[in-house]
């Protein structure tokens, strides 16, 4: 059997450190010579050696540094430190895409009144794949973002179809919004009407508890019919659309001027009066909600009979064509 002093100990293999300038520099490994002789047999003198070697072995340190950032110390312990002032994307490339397509999807819908099963089918795609990629798993435990003005952008709830389609004449939809006040737990749904003499709101306030990370109890307790609002300037339309059909209005333009002045007056004495309220006093008055994504400025909900509702936050870019 090899002795030690048969092994060829050159000064690279008893000295063994890092290079000068590593940024892993580590405390240098010296194997004394006279300690190795010292063993009192060859295999205590390897088990000497491999000791010390394994001793010997380098600590690393992981962190972000720059090029010319001092080594870092020897002894130090093992941990990963992420780039100071290192900031993650302000909004995911992806989902702002998929959100654009949906709301794009929307064009010529009326709000879903007048979407076809082709378009609908489009919209339930992208919105499966929105709810995949929710940010805000838990949406009643960040209130802050729930709380404003909510317009509707879509919707496949059959209950609002009637009010959609079946108008009065001359009369439009101008926005359906949701206001939800999240320090009171208050919500306040909101139909603006529009028509060539002024412009009314129908509205309900409601109170909301919240039922679970993304369910809301919702328990209406008031209508409100808005006192009718003269509009600055009477425009007559040219025509108009009622139940699938256009009326050609222009023989009747003489007639609607003469009248004008009238009606004038007339929705100047009603647009004095105070709103009109009434409460809801049966218990049927209650409904629910599931929030299955949530963002600054777009919230899909569910209700009731599997119906969604897509909404967009005032102000947001996705409101503009």
């Amino acid at each position: 059997m090899a002795t030690i002093s048969q092994f060829n100990l050159s000064p690279s293999m008893i000295f063994s450190s890092t290079p000068k300038h590593s940024r892993f520099a580590s405390k240098p490994v010296f194997l004394s010579l006279n300690s190795i002789k010292a063993a009192r047999n060859p295999v205590e003198k390897l088990q000497l050696w491999s000791r010390e070697s394994v001793r010997g072995r380098p600590v690393f340190r992981v962190r972000s540094v720059d090029d010319d950032e001092e080594p870092i110390s020897e002894g130090a312990s093992v941990v990963a430190v992420a780039e100071e002032g290192e900031k993650k994307p302000e909004k995911d490339a992806e989902i702002e895409s998929l959100k654009k397509a949906l709301v794009d999807s929307f064009y010529g819908t009326d709000r879903g009144l007048r979407a076809t099963s082709e378009t609908r089918a489009e919209v339930v795609e992208l919105i499966t794949q929105l709810e995949a990629k929710n940010p805000t798993p838990a949406p009643t435990e960040a209130l802050t973002l729930l709380n404003g003005k909510w317009i509707l952008a879509y919707t496949s709830f059959p209950g609002l179809f009637p009010l959609l389609s079946r108008s009065p004449m001359l009369v439009k939809v101008e926005e359906i919004s949701q206001i939800i006040d999240s320090e009171n737990f208050t919500v306040q749904n909101s139909v603006l009407l529009s028509g060539p003499l002024a412009t009314s709101s129908i509205s309900t306030n409601a109170k909301f508890e919240v039922r679970s990370p993304k369910r809301v109890q919702i328990k209406f307790e008031e209508g409100i019919i808005g006192t009718p609002q003269l509009t600055d300037s009477i425009v007559f339309p040219e025509n108009v659309e009622f139940l699938g059909q256009k009326f050609d209005l222009s023989p009747f333009k003489g007639l609607l001027t003469s009248v004008q002045d009238t009606a004038s007056s007339v929705a100047k004495t009603i647009s004095s009066q105070p709103p009109f309220k009434f409460s809801f006093s049966n218990r049927n008055a209650e409904s629910w909600l599931l929030t299955t994504y949530l963002d600054e400025d777009l919230r899909i909900s569910r209700g009731d009979a599997g119906s969604v509702f897509v909404l967009i936050k005032e102000g947001s870019s996705l409101l503009t064509p």
